[in-house]
């Protein structure tokens, strides 16, 4: 019996690594994603205890300077989280732009396994029918010979 051999093997493991190099890249954004995720988590923080901040700061003796140093805090905080968000919806994109990827990368996977695994029942086809053809012969002699 020969051996088997699928003349797009090499294509197949190309689509295999490409498939790696993808999914590579997805976790990577996802890792992008999260920090920039924790990064907003940190700055509403921040903004909710300079919130909690004036509060105090306005019940008490009233000292404008550290009012006026809450309120531009919290100014500066609220640009801060506005451009966050903004870094949050670009890696999303990005997530979602290698997400496509690395189903289109799974696809063409499967599609090349799937014309390999044909190939093969093609092969097995093949070798069993040369078989028959074999033992066909091989029976034919064998009667012929008992007969003379």
């Amino acid at each position: 019996m020969a051996r088997f051999r699928y003349h797009l093997q090499n294509i197949m493991n190309i689509k295999e690594k490409m498939e790696t190099q993808a999914r590579q890249e997805f976790a990577e954004s996802r890792r992008l994603l999260d920090q920039e995720e924790d990064k907003l988590r940190s700055l509403r923080r921040k903004r909710e205890e300079l919130e909690a901040q004036a509060v105090d700061l306005l019940q008490g003796t009233l000292n404008f300077h550290d009012i006026d140093d809450n309120q531009m805090a919290r100014l500066l905080t609220d640009q801060a989280i506005a451009e966050q968000i903004k870094r949050v919806e670009r890696a999303e994109k990005l997530l979602e732009a290698s997400r496509e990827k690395l189903t289109d990368a799974i696809k063409e996977r499967k599609t090349h396994e799937t014309l390999r695994e044909k190939a093969f029942q093609e092969y097995l086809q093949e070798e069993n029918r040369a078989e028959s053809k074999v033992i066909d012969e091989l029976t034919t002699y064998v009667h012929g010979q008992k007969g003379k």
